[in-house]
């Protein structure tokens, strides 16, 4: 199982991230306050400005504090996550 770094030592796995997006729009805002409400919300930017919503496909949003692009860039080309060398 590969782990995704998603800021301040908080992580996800790779293979259940089925979208990153900025957070924005209204409907993205929206995503939000129906996954707070149904409890699927994981807040992991510490109380910083949300620059990230990664949608899960268990039905979970996550919110983190790092932009979408840096987050995206730990991805490999493909949209795989990029092997980690020891």
């Amino acid at each position: 199982m590969q782990l995704i770094d998603i800021g301040f030592g908080n992580m996800v796995s790779a293979r259940r991230v089925v979208a990153i997006v900025s957070p924005d729009s209204a409907p993205v805002k929206r995503l939000g306050q129906e996954a707070r409400e149904r409890g699927m919300l994981i807040d992991a930017s510490f109380g910083r400005k949300t620059q990230a919503v990664l949608v899960m496909d268990s039905g979970h949003v996550v919110w983190s504090a790092l932009p979408a692009g840096q987050i995206s860039a730990r991805f490999g080309p493909a949209g795989e996550a990029e092997e980690e060398t020891p």
